[in-house]
């Protein structure tokens, strides 16, 4: 199965995340098929780059979004939308 979620990325005690799809059998840091963006949690949200047009064709050819991903999603559209 195929999932969007967070690969860690930053050094200790500052992490920063980059969205990826990868097969879920594939370790958090591992082998991904494509990246969709970044995501600071030091940040606002607004600041985060997330590919949209790319995680939406993900999702309908059958990705799962981790529930993370999800909020984070959903969060950006909001900002970006007012």
């Amino acid at each position: 199965m195929v999932k969007i979620r967070l690969s860690r990325a930053g050094s200790k005690k500052r992490p920063f995340y980059h969205i990826v799809v990868t097969d879920k059998e594939n370790a958090r840091d591992g082998r991904f098929i494509e990246e969709l963006g970044y995501y600071d949690p030091r940040r606002p949200v607004t600041e985060a780059r997330i590919d949209h047009e790319r995680l939406d064709h993900w999702v309908n050819v059958g990705a799962q979004l981790s529930e993370r991903v999800a909020q984070l999603s959903k969060a950006h559209r909001k900002a970006l939308a007012s």
